[in-house]
């Protein structure tokens, strides 16, 4: 008789153990590792910009407003105002927390620019006081002037991001 020999998996090369199964799993957990490393190396090393829109704002023609007219441009926070001494522009923001004003011509005498948040309120014309600044509430200081000016082309622009002293009209 013949003796037949029992092929063992060791012996065959499908051996899978324990040792096996670790060294796998050692080596795809470093692999993830090394990925998600790679990964947030790129993110860090990539540069992060942030794309703002102008701070100069284009508010059309002087002939479109009427003398004392308030007139509030949402999208860029300004209110642009036609006195009779000339244009001006005030920033919608309110200095206490950085919420947006409302114009209230109903409020006051001659009307007002309120807070609706927390209940800040501004002078803007005929009052014998500064346009923009404080009645009563939280804000500790007026709203800014902005700087106007006359494009080349006749149009307003308002730069949001330079302060004037007040009282500088814009005589159109």
């Amino acid at each position: 008789m013949s003796e037949e020999k029992k092929i063992t998996p060791a012996e065959n090369g499908n051996e899978f153990n324990r040792r096996a199964f670790f060294v796998k799993l050692g080596l795809g957990s470093l692999s993830i590792a090394a990925a998600g490393t790679a990964a947030f190396s790129y993110q860090f090393l990539s540069p992060n910009v942030l794309y703002e829109p102008s701070p100069i704002v284009n508010a059309g023609r002087p002939e479109n407003y009427a003398v004392d007219s308030v007139t509030l441009d949402v999208n860029s926070g300004i209110y642009l105002i036609h006195a009779q001494e000339g244009f001006f522009a005030l920033s919608a923001i309110c200095t206490h927390l950085g919420c947006l004003t409302a114009w209230k011509p109903e409020l006051g005498e001659h009307g007002i620019i309120a807070c609706p948040c927390h209940g800040s309120k501004f002078y803007v014309r005929d009052t014998g006081k500064t346009p923009g600044e404080k009645i009563e509430g939280p804000a500790p200081k007026p709203l800014p002037w902005l700087q106007t000016s006359l494009s080349d082309e006749g149009d307003l622009m308002v730069d949001r991001s330079k302060q004037i002293d007040p009282m500088k009209f814009l005589r159109v």
